[in-house]
């Protein structure tokens, strides 16, 4: 119709770039902008009669088994924000906090562990912790900054610990076994983790008035006082062990043990007394809210990326990649890191992983790296993203419940040496695999 196909791959490729950022940079929605530009790219290349390759790409999307999983997990996440589970587990965490120097912003990095145990998503994880944490260390002195940057990387933990969405959705792109890589993403997550805590104690017993020791943490509690703050939980972290224990196991899928949490949470508020109409009907809109958006970028991007590489897009973009690595394997990964952060500055993690991962994952197999390592590489990039200015959705979910004298630009500041921790823990990754690959 277009005749486009006598631009030529190279030219096409470029088109194609500049309509979607000009498209993107008039506020339309990535879903729509990817969808726009692959029916343009299919009338365009392939003429009309190509048009029922985007349905069979469509279809084979939103038909994947292992995706009902991703509901299913939003749901366990967003029943947790309804409930007083979350409020309740952070009390219990004092347990740890006790008169340690720091010991809030330590109790909260734990919770934020626990929570992403739970349900893997990050936007929650953020905002609770911005309600139960920020206003209580605000309240006891401790520096601002600290405070901050303990509750955004805590709470972008969802993106490393199972079952983190980010590594289910990876899993369909790459078509990986999402058990391995929940497996695999377990020694990395602990290990962002401790780098922290270890930050935090650092700094705080280097200098002490960033987090000064309260009152409520000198009074010596009880046996009874403590067991007393742990009954209210004990239940839901076991429903978390259990359906990650459930696939580690090779008792249930990842599918089935989704369903096995979503009934575990359900029957753990209703235990606590917390169960309502009201609450199941927010938790169901959330779920579809956040649902909606993941299968409406997907869909997208998975017709986008099936045009592309109809039009011998993925064998230029490797070829491209390549020649820029030299051929080297660690030059041509070291690109891609690179491409990911950048998208990572602009895109959401979703649109991400879809548009490149059907790109970048082959181009990972034939270089001899393994695929699930690669993921939860991935993964720790996008934790980067979550992040880093100017769109880091962290700083903006914080945003949102944080006192009105906090801007934008002070949780920005406070990020950065938790964005470098982050990039450390990339490096790592990179430099000893065997961290994401021990259980091999």
């Amino acid at each position: 119709m277009f005749g486009l196909s006598s631009l030529g791959i190279e030219w096409g490729s470029l088109l194609m770039l500049g309509m979607m950022i000009g498209l993107l940079l008039t506020g339309m929605p990535l879903a729509f902008v990817t969808g726009l530009v692959a029916l343009f790219f299919t009338v365009g290349w392939f003429g009309l009669d190509a048009v029922p390759l985007i349905t069979s790409r469509i279809y084979s999307f939103t038909t994947s088994y292992v995706f009902i999983a991703v509901p299913m997990f939003v749901l366990m996440a967003s029943i947790l924000d309804q409930s007083g589970i979350a409020k309740d587990l952070f009390n219990a965490m004092r347990i740890v906090s006790g008169r340690l120097r720091g010991g809030v912003a330590i109790q909260t990095l734990v919770v934020a562990l626990f929570l992403a145990a739970m349900s893997g998503i990050v936007g929650g994880e953020t905002v609770l912790l911005g309600m139960l944490a920020l206003p209580q260390m605000l309240r006891i002195g401790y520096d601002r900054n600290l405070a901050i940057g303990t509750v955004c990387g805590g709470g972008a933990l969802g993106t490393m610990m199972p079952p983190s969405i980010v590594l289910i959705i990876y899993g369909l792109m790459a078509n990986v076994s999402i058990s391995d890589l929940f497996t695999a993403s377990i020694v990395p997550a602990f290990m962002l983790c401790s780098f922290y805590i270890i930050y935090v104690l650092v700094r705080c017993y280097m200098n002490h008035d960033l987090a000064p020791i309260s009152e409520e943490q000198m009074i010596e509690r009880s046996l009874g006082e403590k067991l007393g703050a742990l009954k209210g939980v004990i239940l839901p972290v076991l429903v978390a062990f259990s359906v990650l224990g459930s696939i580690y196991l090779g008792i249930a899928s990842v599918t089935e043990a989704s369903g096995i949490g979503v009934i575990g949470i359900l029957l753990s508020t209703l235990v606590r007394g917390e169960l309502t109409w009201d609450l199941v009907k927010k938790s169901a809109w959330r779920t579809m809210e956040t649902c909606g958006m993941i299968i409406w970028i997907g869909i997208g991007a998975s017709v986008l990326v099936g045009v592309y590489n109809l039009m011998g897009g993925n064998r230029f973009v490797e070829d491209l990649i390549i020649n820029l690595g030299g051929g080297r394997p660690l030059a041509v990964l070291m690109i891609m890191m690179g491409i990911l952060f950048v998208l990572g500055m602009m895109l959401d993690w979703v649109g991400i992983a879809m548009l490149t991962m059907p790109i970048f994952v082959p181009i990972i197999i034939n270089l001899g790296y393994d695929p699930v390592w690669f993921g939860v590489l991935f993964c720790m990039n996008m934790q980067v993203s979550f992040l880093s200015p100017p769109f880091g959705p962290s700083a903006f979910y914080l945003k949102s419940v944080a006192p009105p004298e906090i801007t934008l630009n002070m949780i920005f500041r406070a990020l950065l040496p938790f964005i470098a921790m982050q990039v450390v823990a990339v490096a790592l990754l990179i430099a000893f695999p065997q961290l994401a690959l021990w259980w091999q």
